[in-house]
């Protein structure tokens, strides 16, 4: 997947107008928003849509693993632009969610304790706390 002069390419979807105009709110808006805030966010712009509509093409987006989906307990899904490997740190003082990096060099068995043989497709770490204020 490539943004080429502000054009999102990903194979195997096409890329709507209204899937470049979510993707580009995303990319604007990167602290984690749900749907709803997408949409509200839109409306100020050229290219409002449907709440719908905006659901659609998140839906679209996460399929093709050009954005992430984050559940925090019962709180609405929100969505994430960051679709390297990396894990979440749910801060509860203020509800932001935060992007954290896993360790280079560091697997899967040297922190979690797998029978031999297991293949793990797909990876989710959502830690909760908080951060101190600066």
């Amino acid at each position: 997947m490539k943004i080429h002069d502000h054009q999102l390419q990903v194979p195997g979807l096409r890329m709507t107008k209204q899937r470049t105009e979510v993707y580009r709110t995303l990319m604007e808006n990167q602290d984690h928003p749900s749907a709803s805030q997408i949409f509200e966010q839109m409306q100020d712009t050229k290219a409002p849509m449907s709440l719908a509509t905006v659901y659609n093409c998140l839906e679209a987006l996460v399929e093709h693993g050009v954005v992430k989906q984050v559940n925090v307990d019962r709180e609405p899904t929100r969505y994430c632009q960051n679709s390297s490997p990396h894990g979440h740190f749910h801060d509860q003082s203020t509800g932001t969610i935060h992007d954290i990096n896993f360790k280079q060099g560091v697997t899967l068995n040297d922190f979690l304790d797998l029978p031999p043989g297991t293949e793990v497709s797909n990876l989710e770490i959502t830690i909760k706390g908080t951060i101190p204020k600066q």
